[in-house]
């Protein structure tokens, strides 16, 4: 999704950050009817990330408020370390390889039915269970689904370098 052909100097050229909000904000006024000069930049997808164009190009926020700061855009993946995705500030931001991405996750996916992060109903009972450095752990079988979500999240402190929660 990120135009990664954009260049710092194009990018403040256009829009003004604001590190401590995390917002970007037009600086330019557009061709046309309205301007967008003093606005802030962009929609949030349903993903839950702000993205807006350059150049006809989408550009996700976060990644572009990495580009916005240190003139070169990140190696890697952008972590919202408070798992918030339309949390773009600096602070929040962090370059790290996809694992700590992935293990910084704070919510359950949509297609889990239990609505807790690391536990799913198998035959009555909620499992709670962990994937860390390759393998999967089982973390046991409880009667109440938040007893298991407790299970995890200890687990999920103790094992991914990248939880924040």
């Amino acid at each position: 999704m990120a135009n990664e052909n954009v260049t710092a100097q194009r990018l403040r050229d256009l829009l003004r950050y604001e590190p401590e909000t995390g917002e970007f904000i037009w600086r330019a006024h557009r061709k046309g009817r309205h301007s967008i000069e003093g606005k802030q930049a962009g929609f949030v997808n349903r993903r839950g990330y702000r993205i807006f164009g350059i150049d006809g190009r989408p550009v996700q926020a976060h990644r572009a408020a990495w580009l916005y700061v240190h003139g070169e855009w990140p190696d890697m993946f952008i972590d919202h370390i408070n798992g918030n995705r339309g949390d773009n500030r600096l602070e929040n931001l962090r370059d790290v390889i996809r694992r700590t991405n992935q293990e910084n996750l704070r919510i359950a996916k949509a297609n889990n039915k239990t609505g807790f992060l690391g536990v799913r109903l198998e035959q009555g009972l909620y499992r709670a269970r962990i994937k860390a450095h390759g393998k999967t752990i089982h973390l046991g079988m409880f009667e109440k689904p938040e007893d298991a979500s407790d299970a995890y999240i200890k687990a999920k402190r103790e094992l991914h370098v990248g939880c924040t929660i």
